[in-house]
C-alpha cells in the first residue's frame, strides 16, 4: 500500500473537498432552479460553481493538500456542474419549445443538449488522461467551466432583458453546439494556473481587481456573458495569430533559400 492509499484510508482533506462539494451543490441547485423556471438563479448557481472550482485546486496546491481522491472528485463535480446542469438549463429554457415544431427540430433540441454534455465528458477525460504531459499554462480545448458560464450567461442575459425564449431558441441551439465543439477542439486556452496566490502583487493589480468587481456589479448578466464569450473566442483567435506567424516565417525561410 502506497502513501496516497494510506492517506485515503485515514481520511480526506477538508478544505479543497469542501469547495468541490460546494461547486457540486451549486450545479445541482441550478438543475432544480431550471425546472422551476428560475433561470436567473440557475445561471448564478453555475457561475458560483465556476468560482468554487477555480479555487479548490489552487487552495489544495497552496495548502499542500492535493490528492488523487480530490482530483477524481473534482472531475465528477465538473461533469455535473458544467456538463449536465448547463445542458438541462438550456434545454428547459430553449429546446423544450422545439416540441411544438416538426419532429426534426424536437429531436435536434435534446440531441444538441446531449452533444454538449458528451463534449464535457470527452473534454474532462482527455484532460485527465494528459494531465501529466500537457502544458500547465494552456488548456487544450475550451475548459468546461468557461463553456458553461458562456452558455448560462447567454440565458441569463436574455432572461434579464425579458427577451422571448422562442425567438432566441435557435441562437441558443447554435451557441450550445459551438461551445461543445470548442471544448473538444485542439485550440489552446490560457489556464491562469501560473498565477501564484501566495505571491505578493503590486498595489495597482489589487486596485484593478476591485474595479473589475465594480464593473461586473453594474450589469452582471451582460458583462459575465461578454467576458466568457471573449475567452471562448480567444482560442480560435490565438490559433489564427500563430498560423499567420508560421506562414510569415515559412515565407521568410523560402526567400532566404532563394537568395542563397
Amino acid at each position: 500500500m502506497n502513501n496516497s492509499e494510506k492517506k485515503l484510508r485515514k481520511g480526506i482533506y477538508l478544505l479543497p473537498n469542501l469547495l468541490t462539494t460546494g461547486a457540486l451543490f451549486a450545479g445541482f441547485y441550478a438543475i432544480v432552479a431550471a425546472t422551476k423556471d428560475q433561470f436567473a438563479w440557475a445561471a448564478i448557481a453555475i457561475i458560483v460553481a465556476l468560482f468554487l472550482d477555480f479555487f479548490d485546486g489552487r487552495i489544495a496546491r497552496l495548502t499542500h493538500t492535493t490528492s488523487k481522491f480530490g482530483a477524481q472528485y473534482d472531475s465528477i463535480s465538473d461533469m455535473v456542474s458544467f456538463g449536465v446542469a448547463p445542458a438541462l438549463v438550456v434545454y428547459e429554457w430553449a429546446f423544450l419549445h422545439f416540441s411544438s415544431l416538426p419532429w426534426v427540430w424536437s429531436k435536434l433540441g435534446w440531441l444538441a443538449a446531449f452533444f454538449y454534455t458528451a463534449a464535457v465528458a470527452l473534454r474532462l477525460a482527455r484532460f485527465n488522461a494528459r494531465v501529466t504531459v500537457t502544458s500547465k499554462r494552456y488548456f487544450q480545448g475550451l475548459p468546461s467551466p468557461a463553456a458553461a458560464a458562456a452558455l448560462v450567461g447567454f440565458i441569463w442575459t436574455c432572461h434579464d432583458m425579458q427577451l422571448s425564449r422562442e425567438d432566441f431558441a435557435i441562437a441558443a441551439l447554435v451557441l450550445t453546439i459551438l461551445l461543445g465543439a470548442l471544448m473538444v477542439s485542439n485550440f489552446t486556452y490560457y489556464s491562469f494556473k501560473d498565477i501564484n496566490l501566495s505571491d505578493r502583487i503590486p498595489y495597482i493589480v489589487m486596485l484593478a481587481v476591485v474595479l473589475g468587481f465594480i464593473l461586473i456589479s453594474i450589469d452582471p448578466p451582460k458583462l459575465m456573458f461578454a467576458l466568457f464569450v471573449v475567452y471562448a473566442l480567444s482560442g480560435p483567435v490565438l490559433y489564427l495569430v500563430r498560423l499567420k506567424r508560421k506562414r510569415k516565417r515559412s515565407a521568410r525561410a523560402t526567400v532566404n533559400i532563394e537568395n542563397q
